[in-house]
Formats: structure tokens, sequence, C-alpha cells
């Protein structure tokens, strides 16, 4: 007998982590231009000219042109399809927004210390995806 608190037992239990995440891209000459020479990270596989890896930590990051298991359209210019959140030292907020600028890239949000006890700093990567560097404060 189940006690009507208790969901039953999922083989999900058994996940412990997030190993990778696949960005389906619009425009992969421009973002990979973007996690490579912007936010400099550093390319670790390249399996075709449609998928390429970061790994960020223990986790891969991986771009990806829509193909044999995501044929959705792309999502539409303006709507991001995601949002990344990149834990930083506190100091580093400010100086990854310092060299966001110095890059070009616009901010949609600025460094800020939020209510919750985060330092965070919004951008948008080339397809409109929302970015997020925060810290603990």
């Amino acid at each position: 007998m189940t006690d009507q608190n208790t969901l039953p037992t999922s083989p999900f239990n058994a996940i412990r982590s997030i190993d990778y995440t696949v960005i389906i891209v619009r425009d992969m000459a421009a973002m990979r231009r973007f996690y490579e020479s912007v936010l400099r990270f550093s390319l670790t596989r390249e399996l075709s000219a449609g998928w390429i890896e970061f790994q960020l930590g223990a986790n891969t990051l991986a771009l990806s042109r829509p193909h044999r298991t995501a044929k959705d359209a792309p999502t539409p210019a303006g709507s991001a399809a995601l949002q990344l959140a990149f834990k930083v030292a506190p100091e580093d907020v400010d100086r990854c927004a310092d060299e966001l600028v110095r890059q070009g890239v616009d901010l949609v949000e600025p460094p800020t210390n939020q209510p919750f006890g985060h330092r965070t700093l919004f951008f948008r990567d080339p397809d409109g995806n929302l970015l997020e560097v925060y810290a603990e404060i």
C-alpha cells in the first residue's frame, strides 16, 4: 500500500546530474563564433559541421543544427528557446559584463544584486537565447 503523499518509485530517480545540454541553433557559424570568441569556451569536439561540443566543468554544452532527433522548426527570432546560467565567483560577474561590452554584446540587464542572494548579469547569444552569469553573494 502506498501512502497518498508518497509517489511510487520511478526509474528516473536514478538520474544524478545533467550530463550535457544541446542548443539547437539557427546560425551555426554565428553561434560558434560567439561561444568560442566572445565567451572563450574551449572547443572539445566537433563531430560534424552540425555538431560541436564545449566542456564546462563536468558538463558538455553542444551546439547542433536540427537533425535526426530534432526536426522542429527553429525558435522564431526574438524568442529565447532556453536560459543558461553560468556560476562564477562574485568578483567575476562585473568582469564578465565588462568583457561582453568590450566585445560589443548588448546586456539585457547589467550586474545587479538580487534580493535572493545572487549577483546576476543577463545577455543573449546570437540566436536570442538568454544567458546569465551569476554569483552567490
